[in-house]
């Protein structure tokens, strides 16, 4: 053996070995809780009364399935859990994962519970946390809900009706939405919606229900606050009293419901014909078949799932329990009012959630442009909305073909490009 065999011999061993934990502790490998504060939390608040002991590995999505790969080529691994969006898990192969619906652990929400399942017949991950998109209001705008309409159920003839109702008796138009530089408007299309009006998102893009929902989206937008394209933090316009009626991001809104919580209420999504469309950033925690302690692994994922666990990732990440758990009292108010609103969305029986898109790549722009243009052209232009669609339908078509993405939620599934139909 030459000098330079034993040396790149003698560093591959010294990598193996560094690959492997020093203890029995389970190598938790996540693609979530990255920033230092919140890994530090993960480890010491969260994962800290796990008595195996956990290393908590936060990485990139690249890195986090790279290793994940090779471990799967090698044929054994020291990764015990994965911690991922449901975005990541849809890419791997469920045959590379342990079947986990003999735990018997399972989220509140009927609809995470079969998204776990990536197409099979049982569990390939278990729920872990969740974050979302909701709805807010001034409690002044309460008096003029539409009579019978429960704010936890909404339509979205409702809503409209309801912002009609707040526009006519103070003479302004007080729906408030992030259709600023900086808002989020993209997601409400792609999430909310899409889903609710069309059961799809990229396939029903220029579909006639969609035709229905930019018409319903025309309606609310006479309602709306036409400073609304200079809006990004709807908690911004809560506070001022710009806007009484806002759909944001729970972050986005927290600032309002933490200075003055007893001015604003929380609530789900609205409703359309096929079903209450949202979008959850939903992550789970899978075991790997090349896990070298399956057993302990069950372990963690069970004590995670627990409600005193789920509580300390709220505390770490803002990223709500998936099971039914009481909030304690000591959570900021802006925590305690998104998370009600967020179990109430995502366990709805008409829930329908609108995925985050995936397998894009750095297209990702160019897929949420399609729907910014869309509104621009159709809400702000006054264009006529079928024309729109069709133009606008190859725009979207071109960066489905060029990245193979295949179909997400809503859509139904797709062998690669996800069409636009």
């Amino acid at each position: 053996m030459t000098m330079s065999t034993r040396i790149a011999a003698a560093a591959s061993a010294i990598t193996m070995i560094a690959a492997i934990p020093a203890s029995a502790e389970v190598l938790f490998w996540s693609t979530q809780a990255r920033p230092a504060e919140e890994a530090q939390a993960m480890r010491q608040e969260v994962l800290g009364g796990f008595e195996p002991g956990v290393d908590y590995q936060p990485n990139e999505d690249g890195p986090w399935l790279t290793r994940l790969q090779a471990e799967d080529q090698a044929g054994s691994g020291s990764i015990g859990v994965l911690g991922a969006l449901h975005g990541n898990f849809s890419a791997i192969d469920p045959d590379k994962l342990v079947d986990l619906g003999d735990m018997g652990i399972t989220a509140s929400s009927e609809t995470f519970n079969s998204l776990a399942k990536l197409g099979t017949d049982t569990a390939q991950y278990v729920p872990w946390m969740q974050a979302s998109y909701i709805m807010a209001a001034s409690r002044q705008a309460l008096d003029y809900l539409p009579e019978g309409a429960d704010i936890d159920a909404l339509t979205y003839d409702q809503l409209i009706e309801w912002s009609a109702n707040v526009h006519e008796a103070t003479g302004e138009p007080k729906f408030g939405f992030p259709a600023g530089p900086k808002g989020l408007k993209h997601r409400f299309f792609e999430g909310y919606l899409y889903p609710s009006y069309t059961d799809g998102v990229v396939r029903t893009f220029a579909s006639p229900e969609a035709v229905t929902a930019w018409e319903k989206f025309s309606e609310l937008w006479e309602h709306t606050n036409p400073a609304s394209t200079n809006f990004s933090f709807m908690q911004e316009q809560l506070l001022s009293g710009d806007a009484w009626i806002v759909f944001d991001h729970t972050s986005r809104l927290a600032q309002a419901f933490n200075e003055r919580p007893d001015d604003f209420v929380a609530f789900p999504a609205p409703a359309g014909p096929a079903g209450r469309g949202f979008m959850p950033v939903l992550a789970g925690m899978a075991i790997p078949e090349t896990a070298p302690d399956k057993d302990e692994a069950r372990a963690l994922v069970e004590y995670m799932m627990t409600p005193e666990a789920q509580i300390a990732t709220l505390r770490a990440t803002s990223f709500f329990p998936v099971i039914d758990v009481e909030l304690p009292d000591d959570l900021p108010p802006a925590v305690k009012a998104a998370g009600d609103a967020v179990a109430k969305m995502s366990a709805a029986e008409d829930a329908n959630p609108g995925l985050l898109p995936s397998g894009l790549g750095d297209r990702g722009g160019d897929f949420d442009r399609v729907f910014n243009d869309t509104f621009e052209r159709i809400i702000l232009a006054g264009q006529p909305i079928e024309a729109v669609l069709q133009d606008q339908k190859t725009a979207l078509q071109r960066v489905m073909e060029e990245t193979g993405a295949p179909c997400w939620a809503p859509d139904a599934p797709s062998e690669g490009a996800c069409p636009v139909e």
